[in-house]
């Protein structure tokens, strides 16, 4: 199929991009449009314009401000991966990102772009779940930031307003007591996962301090499992696998039923347990 008809502007900077959301009530940014073509091409979207933002300057750039590593929303998949800056000081990512469809998307896909679409099958979502990341919004009053977990508000559906569009993620520095972890189980290498885990924690001691375990394509958006990540924190890695009764409900679909959804969730979570605690010791 093709797209229903739509004008198309590019915008000069941030303040440009925004004034041009201001004037159209249904406009979208288009930057690396790996899932908004697909969706324009197949009508699940059909904007009255769209806002290309890739010639915006300062938005490809990758640094560490204020105690923050700072990714711009125009950071393609290949650059992040490249990037030393990434590897140090978010090694989560740095993991994450091979996991994330193939080369070629990854080539024009950024990380800002998936975080705003908001897919919950998508690994950039649940990454920045796990790492406690702040994300950077800009609208006409300049612009604010939104803590991850108060992003997410339903499927494909963000904090972001209709007169704004996210230009940052800033993300804490990885300490020397900090340890990360990631799996998904896919069908194919390059699939959609059909669960996902990207999780963080502190070593204290022999155990694990402020764990964060991010799930994906378990429902509507990214969700923590915060029964579990109690119960990881006492040491107990069975009742933390026990605890995601409670902490997710996901849905059945054509690649996995409900019940093999947990089992997936519960042998990821037991992969990733042993990952952080053989870090931590």
């Amino acid at each position: 199929m093709k797209p229903a008809p739509f004008a198309y502007a590019k915008a000069r900077s941030v303040a440009h991009a925004v004034e041009l959301l201001s004037a159209h009530d249904d406009a979208r940014i288009i930057a690396g449009g790996q899932s908004l073509v697909a969706m324009l091409n197949m009508r699940l979207a059909a904007p009255e314009i769209l806002i290309d933002i890739n010639d915006i300057p300062g938005l490809s750039e990758v640094s560490v401000e204020d105690g923050f590593l700072r990714i711009g929303a125009l950071v393609r998949y290949a650059q992040a991966q490249r990037s030393p800056l990434v590897s140090t000081h978010a090694p989560l990512i740095a993991r994450a990102i091979p996991h994330v469809a193939h080369a070629a998307i990854r080539s024009r896909g950024t990380l800002g772009g998936s975080v705003a679409f908001a897919d919950p099958a998508a690994e950039m979502p649940a990454c920045m779940l796990a790492l406690g990341a702040r994300i950077v919004i800009a609208g006409v009053d300049g612009e604010r930031e939104v803590a991850i977990d108060d992003f997410f508000k339903g499927l494909y559906e963000t904090a972001i307003g209709p007169a704004e569009m996210l230009v940052a993620l800033r993300l804490p520095l990885h300490g020397p007591s900090r340890r990360v972890a990631f799996g998904e189980y896919a069908r194919r290498r390059g699939d959609y996962a059909m669960v996902g885990l990207a999780a963080t924690a502190r070593a204290q001691g022999a155990g694990l301090a402020d764990v964060r375990l991010a799930y994906f394509s378990v429902g509507l958006n990214a969700v923590r499992a915060q029964g579990a990540e109690a119960a990881l924190e006492a040491g107990d890695v069975e009742g933390a696998v026990a605890a995601l009764d409670g902490d997710l409900d996901p849905d059945g679909d054509i690649h996995a039923s409900r019940d093999t959804k947990m089992h997936l969730a519960g042998a990821l979570l037991r992969r990733v347990a042993a990952e952080l605690s053989e870090a931590a010791q």
